[in-house]
């Protein structure tokens, strides 16, 4: 498990325990209430350390290279997941998956981004930025959901759309702005879950829902903050500033109005128990589905409209 450095003074004390343990199991001396006077510490550390988060070190949870996937919720979520390839235009994109699934009673198709959990993957992966042919991959599962009037479940996870040459050739801005007007339309429910980083268009390509949940350690944001701050500040390593201004975190998003709520994560992060996290996320699947499931298609549209049309309120 990757240590952030924040945690630093926690892995100090776990280290700490370790080697009493070790000295205990040798026989050699008692050290029973040494052990508990630690544990009982670390406990409390680990406590002050997560109740204090900037928003600095929450970006540093949501991009944990431990950090539960989309392919590992919708496995541990549904009972049947069947994933589907290719946008039919031109290629299949890896960093993102979409396919069939179960959950309970309820069939479902799911579609989220993937990012790696190393070096190999994440180039495989392209780090969770998708190409046009990924949203288009997307899209082609959205209209098959309408077709088979099968609920969307997205999972958004990526620093933001890939902005390289090849993605700008292949029409990388139109495959997001259809993704938009079409996810508007789609006349089936659609629930969102921002899981780890929500970067910009790139996360609204598949984010356009009637609810949008954040994870608790999670990140939603126009710009990251090393792009905000390489802008204002003319220096990336000025981010953690940046990140303070941007209010990119779970309560701030929530408080805006752009996400409904927020879904607890395990003490830590998602990335220390990812069966607790995925349950969690689960039990809103299914309550909502079956609360969206009761609305006509002019309800279910009115609804994501008001949601989208309500942001941004401002006087004049």
């Amino acid at each position: 498990m990757k240590i952030l450095p924040f945690e630093q003074p926690l892995k100090e004390l776990n280290d700490k325990i370790e080697e009493l343990e070790r000295l205990s199991e040798e026989g050699s001396v008692d050290l029973t209430k040494e052990l508990e006077r630690i544990k009982t510490r670390a406990v409390t550390l680990k406590k002050e350390i997560y109740s204090q988060l900037t928003p600095a070190q929450i970006i540093q949870i949501a991009r944990h290279p431990n950090r539960p996937d989309s392919t590992t919720l919708i496995r541990l979520i549904s009972d049947q997941f069947i994933e589907l390839h290719g946008d039919r235009l031109y290629g299949d994109d890896p960093s993102i998956v979409a396919g069939f699934a179960h959950i309970g009673i309820h069939r479902v198709i799911f579609i989220g981004h993937q990012k790696g959990h190393d070096t190999k993957e994440n180039i495989y992966r392209n780090f969770g930025m998708p190409h046009p042919e990924g949203y288009r991959k997307a899209l082609r599962l959205m209209r098959l959901a309408e077709k088979f009037r099968l609920p969307i479940v997205t999972f958004i996870d990526t620093p933001g759309a890939f902005p390289g040459k090849e993605a700008e050739e292949r029409g990388q801005a139109e495959a997001i702005a259809t993704n938009l007007k079409v996810m508007a339309g789609i006349k089936v429910p659609i629930i969102s879950f921002v899981i780890g980083e929500g970067g910009s268009g790139g996360a609204l390509g598949i984010g356009i829902a009637n609810r949008v949940y954040m994870l608790q350690n999670s990140v939603y944001s126009v710009i990251s903050p090393e792009g905000c701050a390489s802008i204002l500040y003319r220096d990336a390593s000025k981010a953690p500033i940046a990140s303070e201004s941007l209010k990119i975190t779970a309560p701030d998003i929530v408080k805006l109005g752009v996400a409904d709520d927020i879904i607890k994560e395990p003490l830590g992060g998602a990335h220390y128990d990812w069966k607790v996290t995925s349950d969690n996320i689960k039990k809103v699947i299914l309550r909502d589905l079956t609360d969206l499931k009761k609305l006509s298609i002019t309800k279910l549209l009115d609804d994501r409209y008001k949601k989208f049309r309500s942001m941004g309120v401002f006087n004049e």
